[in-house]
């Protein structure tokens, strides 16, 4: 995953000490809150096409390259009172929130989709806040009954 490792892992570094870092509790409360607030990973899905940025995020789902996607192309998207939410939970506003969420949604997403489709969620699907801590480096769901956390799942990425 390599450029996303070195975005995160900077956002870690800058967190504990650096200009506009975020620390791995804000990153899983941005990334979590984001999911509840557009309905899962289908309903972010949605979001992103209604708001014209379908062909990137399909680029995620599917099995090629990730397309970027700018910051306040994504803002846009998800509209300003969401990203005003995910501001306010990194101290910060709704421009901060979309910068980080530019550099990690085309991975994130990526890794959530591994068969290049949105997993069915139940019925032996992966739930995909589940399937986070897993891309983290917590715990498989084998492992681990209950599904992986979103923690374990940012912090596997802030650790690559």
């Amino acid at each position: 995953m390599g450029l996303l490792d070195d975005l995160l892992g900077s956002a870690a570094a800058g967190g504990q000490g650096g200009a506009g870092g975020i620390d791995l509790p804000q990153l899983m409360a941005l990334v979590q809150q984001l999911l509840q607030q557009s309905g899962g990973l289908e309903g972010l899905l949605a979001k992103l096409q209604a708001g014209g940025l379908g062909e990137a995020a399909q680029s995620w789902v599917g099995m090629g390259a990730n397309q970027p996607v700018s910051p306040d192309a994504l803002g846009s998207a998800l509209g300003p009172d969401l990203m005003g939410v995910l501001g306010g939970l990194l101290g910060g506003n709704g421009q901060q929130a979309s910068s980080v969420l530019a550099q990690v949604l085309p991975g994130l997403v990526d890794q959530l989709t591994p068969q290049g489709r949105v997993p069915e969620a139940g019925a032996g699907g992966i739930d995909p806040m589940s399937a986070l801590g897993s891309l983290m480096g917590g715990p498989s769901a084998a492992d681990n009954a209950g599904g992986p956390d979103l923690g374990s799942l940012l912090g596997g990425l802030l650790r690559r």
